[in-house]
């Protein structure tokens, strides 16, 4: 079971979460979920104002849910402001950690990718992109770390590690739509399968 949290949250917490979430978002390349550890060593580990499994329920939620990755700030700023007691703060958490996290990196794409499109051409710009890849995936990689080492028994959770070494293949050796995978992973979740 969660373990109850109750903080004394003031304007100056509020402060330097945004100012946390705003340098955050510029690392934001690939999405969102890229910036989940650092997000986890700040709310968790460094300020104590989520538990592991708030943190771990929040990116869960999201990716279930429809719609962007984005989503799990939301979440992560909804339940620090909800751990002061006050659903209020809960609505101010998720205005401040959202507008950190989409100013900055929404103003930066909209600029570069106007500036990229009309010099698509330079090799530059092909290398970038192209440099691009590694690092996403390194970041994306660290998030799945993040979140598979809640597990105290990795051991058991081999079919879990199976379906996803099967599943990172099926993604890039084939052009499957990916709601076609989870699809079958919620079929497979839904038998207990893993």
């Amino acid at each position: 079971m969660n373990e109850a949290i109750l903080l004394n949250l003031q304007w100056n917490d509020w402060f330097a979460l945004f100012l946390h979430t705003l340098s955050l978002s510029l690392l934001s390349v690939g999405g969102a979920i890229t910036v989940a550890p650092e997000m986890h060593h700040y709310l968790v580990e460094q300020q104590g104002w989520l538990t592991d499994s708030q943190f771990n329920a929040s990116i869960a939620i999201a990716q279930a849910a429809p719609g962007p990755n984005v989503l799990f700030i939301a979440l992560l700023g909804w339940n620090a402001g909800v751990n002061t007691g006050s659903a209020l703060n809960g609505l101010l958490g998720v205005f401040i950690i959202m507008t950190g996290m989409m100013l900055p990196c929404t103003t930066l794409t909209y600029q570069v990718s106007r500036w990229i499109h009309f010099n698509r051409e330079l090799r530059a710009v092909r290398a970038f992109k192209q440099g691009m890849t590694p690092i996403v995936t390194g970041l994306l990689l660290a998030t799945a770390w993040i979140i598979s080492s809640a597990h105290d028994t990795a051991a058991h959770d081999w079919p879990l590690w199976a379906v996803t070494v099967i599943t990172a293949l099926i993604v890039w050796r084939t052009r499957i739509h990916l709601l076609w995978l989870l699809g079958a992973g919620a079929l497979l979740g839904w038998h207990g399968w893993i």
